[in-house]
């Protein structure tokens, strides 16, 4: 069990490294918040429930599930609130960008961009 957890540590390291170079490398705003939240959420998953599987201790174990289940349930809301603010003050899409949906359909950036 210790190998396992170990190997799930070092996985979600790689991931939040992934993330966080996502952060820094990705072009626009909506890019970066994806690679904020997707990796990261799931690289803090896993090395918490790595962390419950170590430790002998019971409430230990059920708040590390907690806060497991916290990460995802607020991750993903947080995020589409970012987006959302973002793209409702005129934050430039990436140029490269083919299709804007919400264009028309919310108060957008402003006309012109």
């Amino acid at each position: 069990m210790t190998f396992i957890a170990e190997a799930m540590i070092v996985l979600g390291a790689l991931l939040m490294l992934l993330a966080a170079v996502g952060v820094l490398r990705l072009p626009d705003v909506f890019s970066r918040m994806h690679a904020g939240t997707k990796a990261a959420s799931l690289a803090l998953a896993l090395i918490l429930v790595a962390a419950a599987v170590l430790t002998p201790d019971a409430v230990a174990r059920v708040k590390l599930v907690v806060a497991v289940a916290f990460q995802f349930f607020t991750a993903p809301v947080a995020a589409h609130l970012i987006g959302r603010a973002a793209y409702r003050a005129g934050v430039p899409l990436y140029e490269q960008t083919r299709f804007d949906e919400l264009r028309g359909h919310t108060s957008g950036p402003p006309d012109g961009e």
